[in-house]
């Protein structure tokens, strides 16, 4: 027989959770002395969730073939196959505009051109600074996924950094304007999942972070929304 569809939470092993199966039996009980073809298909299958390996959750499609033996164990063979889903474009795109600082300080202000991307798209922005009175050494844009599973009550969070990307360095001085342009083609990106089976879900953040000659940092976060326009 064949099936397919599972959740496997990494960290907890009783957690996983078989989200969607589908069994056809393929050779009715009996022996079998020679080798043989079977030709099978999951017809108007909605794979609404796409295929997903993560820090502590992976979610997986895969056709698991199994000859169940009464003599000896069971023999059993699994293959994964990938899902992706398209979407269109969304219909509202608005900017990001923000102003951050440190009283006296620090005032900056960063815009971004649109607040949702398509995985091989480009963030394009400025930063602005508007009060300048501490030293700063370099500025940085992460691109931040954070990956939160597990129920409200229980849940684990863990955030990972796909790239740090300089946009400036050496001291910015009063009223300078920096540009921001940056390709997301290249990075090991997914989707934006949001609740995926009740078990995990998925966020990206533009962390605009500012490094002074003492090495503190400073940093802003802003989530972003990311969709997949093309398959691979």
């Amino acid at each position: 027989k064949v099936e397919l569809g599972q959740v496997d939470v990494i960290y907890d092993k009783s957690a996983s959770y078989d989200f969607f199966s589908i069994t056809k039996d393929l050779e009715p009980p009996g022996s079998m002395f020679e080798t043989r073809q079977y030709k099978f298909k999951f017809g108007s299958v909605d794979k609404q969730n796409e295929t997903y390996s993560g820090i502590n959750v992976r979610l997986r499609y895969f056709v698991r073939l199994v000859v169940i033996r009464n003599y000896a164990m069971n023999i059993t063979k699994e293959i994964d196959m990938v899902v992706q889903n398209l979407y269109p474009p969304p219909e509202l795109n608005n900017t990001i505009k923000m102003e951050v600082g440190i009283e006296d300080c620090l005032h900056i202000e960063f815009e971004y051109d649109k607040s949702k991307y398509h995985m091989k798209d480009v963030v394009v922005g400025k930063v602005y600074f508007l009060l300048v009175r501490i030293k700063i050494k370099h500025m940085e844009l992460n691109i931040i996924r954070r990956e939160t599973t597990g129920a409200q009550s229980a849940q684990q969070t863990d955030n990972e950094t796909l790239t740090k990307f300089e946009i400036m360095d050496g001291a910015p001085v009063k009223d300078q304007c920096i540009p921001v342009r940056l390709y997301l083609t290249g990075f090991e990106l997914t989707p934006t999942y949001k609740n995926v089976q009740n078990k995990f879900s998925v966020r990206y953040f533009l962390n605009l972070v500012l490094v002074d000659e003492e090495d503190r940092r400073y940093f802003k976060q802003q989530e972003i929304f990311i969709w997949r326009k093309k398959i691979g």
